[in-house]
């Protein structure tokens, strides 16, 4: 296989990256709107729809944010170069910075109800089918391992045979929608954001370890750091709610 991966559609050949980064707007939009309209929503379109603005907002910046973060010499080198700052993106800071924007907003349209569990299974499910596109764009994507002598480390061009951490976090990402879909049924309200949030930064901060990533502090990159932050605010909710949290999903298995 020879990275990128080129996708052919009728008569164009597209960049995977841009392939599978659309579906996943396209298909995680299209299932909140199902869930939506399935579920029902204890907000009105008004207040939702300042909610998802919000959201969206917040994780543009907080994307680029935390992108600029994760390397501090590589952004002081390419302040001339505005499109390559601009195009440069992070999930971790897109959840937390969306996260932090919704509840601004919140604060500030009086909503004080639990509002993230309709965006829970979609997320899951739009990082696992992005992720694809991580993997089929090979290096020059910066979403790759460290090199590994397991037996699926994948050689994306290098000639070095890397943890493909981009599928492991696609398939983490696909695993945990299946999860958070069937805990959902007797979750409290709010449970299911919360559990997603404090899943997938968990799992972030494992994977960036086999990462070739910048160390800012104590050998933990930017992004590694943030998720600790995330982690903390989390943790006094997760040791609360343990047992019953436990005891929602022993009975979905």
């Amino acid at each position: 296989m020879t990275f990128p991966v080129f996708i052919p559609l009728g008569p164009w050949v597209v960049h995977p990256h841009f392939l599978f980064e659309t579906l996943a707007y396209v298909v995680g939009f299209r299932w909140y709107l199902y869930r939506r309209r399935r579920r029902g929503d204890q907000l009105d379109d008004g207040a939702r729809w300042s909610v998802v603005t919000a959201a969206a907002v917040g994780a543009v910046l907080g994307s680029r944010l935390l992108f600029w973060v994760e390397d501090p010499a590589a952004t002081l080198s390419h302040l001339d170069h505005p499109l390559v700052l601009v195009g440069g993106k992070s999930i971790v800071g897109a959840l937390v910075g969306g996260w932090i924007a919704v509840e601004v907003v919140k604060r500030w349209i009086g909503v004080t109800e639990a509002t993230g569990d309709l965006f829970a299974v979609p997320l899951a499910v739009g990082i696992g089918i992005g992720r694809i596109g991580c993997f089929l764009s090979g290096l020059p994507d910066g979403t790759y391992g460290t090199a590994t002598s397991l037996p699926w480390g994948v050689d994306l061009g290098d000639g070095i045979a890397r943890h493909p951490t981009a599928v492991y976090e696609s398939i983490f990402a696909f695993v945990l929608a299946f999860v958070l879909a069937r805990f959902e049924r007797s979750a409290r309200r709010g449970d299911t954001f919360k559990v997603f949030m404090a899943a997938y930064l968990t799992f972030r901060l494992v994977v960036d370890g086999i990462k070739p990533g910048v160390s800012l502090a104590f050998g933990l990159t930017a992004i590694q750091w943030v998720c600790l932050g995330g982690l903390a605010y989390y943790a006094w909710w997760l040791m609360s709610r343990r047992g019953h949290i436990v005891a929602s999903a022993a009975q979905e298995v």
